[in-house]
């Protein structure tokens, strides 16, 4: 069997849009440290910023499962060259009393061509380095990425997948206090809106309103279409972002939110899309090919090949 990967994934753009838009916030904090002192500090008190997205896909669990780690495969062999791109550290298995058994992976993304030229003036290297680390226990998964620029900031993303559309309040565990905060809001995938956040992580311009997968018979999606969609399930990710930078950590909060918004809609978009590509095959056919792959990335970035043991 083999794989011949032609578009373009988004999921990389999370850490190209995270690292653009630190070098995007250091630029204006250095050039524009006078007027960030007028204001008030109690206006520019940081927080921990924390929003739950909700994104119903026409596919059963197992079949989002194999869909989400294809995508994530065809992602990182797309987006790394001779120098610069995905180096996976680790991959291996992991078991905790809060998520269970899984996979766990320590990535760096290194991004440097990824960002305007005129960005690279103003930030230094770190500053386009971003690291991951994730810990996939489908049906629930972790992620945190870090900047090596900015130590004290951390975006955490929490994921539980479940079977329905939507409607269950409160998956992720919260108590009342953080209930009382998160904000929630669905994304449907068959949405065509376009802004400056879905021009900068890439749109996928696939109408489903059209669609119809040849292999499946799934789609269109029409207006409704999570009431009547046969199986369907959801991903509830948890974003939470801690910026504790006065003078513009709110600005990078909210702007990482909406970028991140971009990037659920296009990505889960993307894995409806691609469903005739990956439709049929296991995790563990999925598995055996990301770890050859994730040994080609390595080898073109000149590391050590990566040995992992592959379990079904």
């Amino acid at each position: 069997m083999s794989f011949v990967f032609t578009r373009t994934c988004p999921l990389y753009s999370l850490s190209i849009f995270i690292s653009l838009i630190f070098s995007l916030f250091l630029s204006l904090s250095l050039g524009f440290t006078l007027i960030f002192s007028t204001f008030e500090r109690s206006n520019l008190q940081e927080m921990v910023h924390c929003k739950e997205f909700r994104i119903v896909m026409p596919m059963s669990l197992e079949e989002y499962h194999v869909a989400h780690t294809y995508v994530v495969m065809k992602m990182s062999q797309q987006h790394t060259t001779g120098n610069e791109g995905v180096e996976v550290l680790e991959n291996k298995d992991f078991e905790d009393d809060v998520l269970g058994k899984g996979r766990y992976t320590n990535k760096v993304y290194r991004l440097q061509s990824k960002v305007p030229s005129w960005l690279t003036t103003f930030a230094p290297a770190d500053a386009l380095i971003m690291q991951e680390e994730a810990w996939n226990a489908f049906p629930r998964c972790k992620s945190v990425m870090k900047c090596p620029y900015f130590p004290r900031f951390q975006l955490t993303i929490e994921t539980v997948h479940m079977s329905g559309n939507g409607q269950s309040e409160n998956v992720h565990g919260l108590s009342e206090e953080q209930l009382a905060t998160r904000e929630v809001e669905y994304i449907d995938i068959a949405s065509t809106e376009t802004n400056y956040w879905s021009y900068l992580v890439g749109n996928n311009n696939v109408d489903f309103t059209k669609f119809k997968s040849e292999r499946t018979g799934r789609g269109p999606l029409l207006e409704g279409w999570q009431d009547r969609c046969d199986p369907v399930m959801t991903a509830y990710k948890l974003v939470t972002i801690d910026a504790p930078y006065w003078g513009f950590g709110y600005r990078l909060e909210q702007a990482l939110v909406a970028g991140e918004k971009a990037l659920f809609l296009e990505s889960h978009r993307n894995c409806f899309s691609w469903i005739d590509e990956w439709y049929g095959m296991t995790v563990q056919q999925v598995r055996e090919v990301e770890q050859q792959t994730q040994s080609a990335l390595n080898e073109k970035l000149g590391k050590p090949t990566l040995v992992t043991r592959i379990e079904g």
